[in-house]
């Protein structure tokens, strides 16, 4: 556990944050049983080039995740954590290739959200019309690319998506923020094999045991710091 100041509502939303999104498991079941691209090794994150996103849409995701989760002085944000390289290796797999999800028509966008995805694109297809038409959005607003905006530009830029303001083409603006912050918590707290989660750092920011095989004792004391540090899939250890 970190020594220095802690901010207790960062740590409250990475814990809720962990709680809603398991981080040994991966974006839809059979992920782990059958890796794919996204399984890779993890590059150094200044060595890693892109496989499917195009610099524009990296220079996005970059953008945008560093809003999401930004670095403080209490621990990492979604890119020192390699988030970026995480999406950019699903696009690639399965998860990406729409693998897990049912995608044959009829497609209606307006259905209510608790009656699941329901549009034609692929997740893959889904990143690329957001990211164009989000782009698009910026540029005719602010005269540039959302990337290029200020900090408290992209911040507002994202607080009107989420709230569904904005009038994008073909994409809806609610789900394509809620599908980004999804994927970018995923990204976060996944195990380090898939990408994400450089060196087990969310899981060292929050004291979360990662994949050890038994920690059930210490789970029945709350508020008692794990004392051995978190474990990964691989076996790696901090």
């Amino acid at each position: 556990m970190p020594s220095k100041p802690e901010s207790p509502s960062r740590r409250v939303f990475l814990r809720q944050s962990l709680t809603a999104v398991p981080a040994v498991t991966l974006l839809g079941p059979g992920a782990l049983a059958a890796p794919t691209a996204a399984a890779a090794p993890t590059a150094a994150a200044a060595d890693y080039a892109p496989r499917y996103f195009t610099q524009p849409e990296w220079d996005f995701i970059k953008a945008a995740v560093d809003r999401l989760i930004p670095s403080d002085a209490d621990g990492p944000g979604a890119v020192e954590l390699g988030v970026p390289e995480f999406l950019d290796r699903e696009m690639e797999g399965a998860y990406g290739h729409g693998g897990y999800w049912y995608m044959q028509g009829p497609f209606v966008p307006d259905t209510p959200p608790t009656l699941g995805y329901q549009l034609r694109y692929t997740p893959r297809e889904f990143y690329r019309a957001g990211i164009a038409a989000v782009d698009a959005w910026c540029k005719g607003q602010h005269g540039k690319h959302f990337a290029e905006l200020t900090p408290e530009q992209r911040d507002d830029v994202l607080h009107q998506l989420e709230k569904n303001q904005i009038q994008l083409k073909d994409v809806p603006a609610g789900m394509f923020f809620s599908q980004l912050l999804t994927n970018t918590k995923e990204g976060y707290f996944s195990d380090p094999m898939y990408g994400g989660n450089k060196q087990m750092g969310s899981w060292k920011l929050i004291g979360f045991p990662g994949a050890r095989a038994d920690f059930a004792d210490w789970s029945e004391q709350p508020g008692k710091p794990y004392p051995f540090g978190p474990a990964s899939i691989r076996g790696d250890k901090t």
